[in-house]
């Protein structure tokens, strides 16, 4: 699982017939001490995050996994909101 920041909210007016109910938000991947890390990326919301929000999440196939269905054309999904980080990583 990855680190990220909620930045924003995607709406598409035309989506694929399995992606219909789920939100897509615009995530920041971060590191640990919450410092920005590559470039945002979209994920599929499958908890109800919202922006601002810090948040993990999955890639690669198993983006899949938390959606309920089988294939979908997913490469990022938000599977957590996070309450605190406590890291000795400065």
């Amino acid at each position: 699982m990855l680190l990220g920041k909620v930045i924003g909210t995607i709406w598409a007016t035309r989506k694929y017939e399995t992606l219909k109910s789920y939100k897509m938000q615009l995530v920041q991947p971060m590191n640990s001490i919450l410092e920005k890390i590559g470039a945002p990326i979209i994920a599929l919301d499958t908890i109800g995050a919202g922006p601002g929000e810090v948040i993990f999440y999955i890639t690669s196939t198993e983006a899949v996994i938390p959606l309920d269905v089988k294939m979908a054309p997913v490469d990022a999904s938000i599977v957590g909101i996070v309450d605190s980080i406590n890291s000795e990583f400065k």
